[in-house]
């Protein structure tokens, strides 16, 4: 069986990570969503192992003490991460993984596993980027502003990704996402083994 490839997915508030998400696993099955590990307290409907994996915060602090996490972070009081074991679980049966997460997690994950695949999803400009934040109608000025000054800063890492993608449609942000996950399988990369037994077929090596 192929291992599956890890991708991680970032972008700003309003880029339409979440619609895009929703829509490639709705379209496609070979994928999965990770499942992050939380401190805090489940909310109505959620459950433990599918919305998250609920910990104390003992549970959680000894996970990191065990290096159990591909990265995590403290918001609000509350920890947050990505456990290792569940994406490799996953990617060990053939699934593609997707964390969904911010850039700093991201980067964390990258230099864990240099063969993840990072995508950064954007609207085509700025100015595009606020429309959508005010269109929901349900953020303050104050609120927006803050937003914009955190995309300001997201945006300086933008270059440490491997692909930027335009979600000026979704449709067609969510099949350019899947095409550029499918390509990760045909790296030279992850194909050693086959292009050892066609050197060997060959009588280049035995």
């Amino acid at each position: 069986m192929t291992k599956g490839v890890l991708t991680i997915v970032s972008g700003f508030a309003g880029s339409g990570k979440g619609t895009v998400m929703k829509q490639l696993l709705s379209r496609h099955g070979e994928y999965a969503l990770s499942i992050s590990a939380t401190t805090r307290k489940p909310r109505k409907g959620e459950r433990d192992g599918v919305e998250y994996f609920f910990k104390t915060k003992e549970e959680f602090e000894k996970m990191i003490g065990e290096h159990a996490f591909l990265e995590y972070a403290n918001y609000v009081g509350n920890y947050y991460g990505t456990p290792a074991s569940y994406v490799d679980e996953q990617l060990n049966l053939g699934k593609d993984v997707i964390l969904e997460i911010e850039v700093q997690g991201a980067l964390q994950v990258k230099k864990l596993r240099s063969d993840a695949l990072l995508v950064f999803l954007t609207p085509p400009s700025g100015a595009e980027l606020e429309r959508r934040l005010r269109g929901r109608g349900t953020e303050t000025d104050e609120v927006i502003r803050s937003r914009m000054r955190r995309a300001g800063e997201e945006s300086e890492l933008m270059s440490s990704y491997d692909y930027i993608l335009i979600n000026d449609d979704v449709d067609r942000a969510t099949e350019e996402l899947h095409n550029l996950i499918r390509s990760q399988h045909l790296a030279a990369s992850r194909n050693e083994e086959l292009i050892g037994r066609i050197r060997r077929e060959l009588g280049v090596c035995r």
